[in-house]
């Protein structure tokens, strides 16, 4: 508990050297604008208007950004508000109510650590503490959650299941744009869900350190809550910008295992996460899986529409996870083991 980021960082006025990262990864002080073309999308029109006018929205968004923004979508906005009161409850409890979840396991199925589940072999270490734990389906992994605060397991459990009612109801519309057989992205394709709660600390030199190191997410789709605290950034064009929160709106992200599915069609881009020096950041993210044995492959129905070659060769998604492992989550350079060459 020693390492836990938030059991010491009030106690620091400059930022210890171990959490320093290099010039060209740091964010530095220059300003970063504001990503005014993450489209945000009204989810109610897909029922009281025009729903293939959404549907192109999203496959517009998944093409043209890999990040868009939802509202009215459903999820229960006193649920939500709820959500985050009780996230920001447990990670303010003192440290001998959190001392049994912390692990620097990475098996551990409900985990409490700081940086990323890499924490030993690692020489720099990002500014957050976070908890994550499997969540689907609710019943076989609820026993496992933090029993403090005690409506955790109540209110998460229901975030959870209405959060993974909204990410099928996003794929559903995904499907139907480009024409896949009903119930495509159903079972192995979403099969593992998981909670991923992060926690960033005031930072005292936001300029040199990083909640959330540059990645692409290597999952299905993920579907993030980030309140109204800033500091999510996506790469487009070579620049960063910001996706500022929009209120009582979900992030969401199109992962690569979409990007393979629709052979290259859609975007999956490298985004992170930056500190500030005044406020602590707490967001929640939803990670929608495939199971570790899915097939992965472009979608054959999608390459007889449109008449083409695969880009990418078939494989499961644990070898895909293993290799996002090897190359650190360089998606890019983890794409490259599975593109048909020539």
């Amino acid at each position: 508990m020693d390492n836990l980021l938030s059991s010491w960082c009030t106690t620091v006025k400059s930022l210890p050297q171990n959490y320093v990262f290099p010039e060209d990864v740091r964010p530095g002080n220059q300003i970063v604008p504001i990503f005014n073309n993450c489209p945000v999308i009204d989810l109610e029109k897909a029922v009281s208007g025009d729903r293939n006018d959404v549907i192109q929205q999203i496959l517009k968004a998944c093409q043209d950004c890999g990040f868009f923004q939802v509202i009215n979508h459903g999820v229960c906005e006193d649920l939500i508000d709820d959500t985050m009161g009780i996230v920001k409850e447990f990670f303010n409890m003192p440290n001998e109510d959190k001392v049994s979840l912390y692990s620097l396991d990475p098996q551990k199925s409900c985990r409490l650590y700081t940086s990323s589940f890499g924490y030993a072999r690692e020489s720099i270490h990002l500014w957050r503490d976070a908890l994550k734990h499997p969540c689907h389906p609710l019943d076989e992994y609820v026993d496992l959650w933090p029993q403090k605060p005690p409506k955790y397991r109540d209110v998460v459990g229901k975030y959870t299941l209405e959060v993974r009612n909204l990410s099928l109801k996003i794929l559903d519309m995904i499907c139907e744009g480009l024409k896949l057989k009903p119930g495509y992205f159903e079972d192995e394709l979403t099969g593992i869900q998981l909670l991923n709660l992060n926690h960033y600390p005031p930072c005292p030199e936001p300029s040199l350190a990083l909640g959330v190191s540059k990645h692409r997410d290597p999952n299905t789709i993920t579907i993030l809550y980030q309140g109204n605290v800033s500091g999510l950034q996506v790469l487009k064009d070579r620049q960063w910008f910001g996706i500022e929160p929009f209120p009582n709106a979900f992030v969401v992200n199109i992962g690569q295992q979409l990007k393979v599915i629709s052979n290259g069609r859609f975007e999956s881009v490298e985004h992170r996460a930056v500190t500030n020096s005044k406020e602590a950041r707490y967001t929640i993210a939803t990670f929608i899986n495939p199971r570790n044995d899915a097939v992965i492959e472009p979608a054959k129905e999608l390459l007889e529409k449109d008449d083409c070659r695969p880009l990418f060769r078939t494989f499961r998604y644990k070898d895909f996870h293993h290799a996002f492992e090897q190359h650190r989550g360089e998606g890019e350079a983890t794409l490259e083991v599975f593109k048909i060459k020539g």
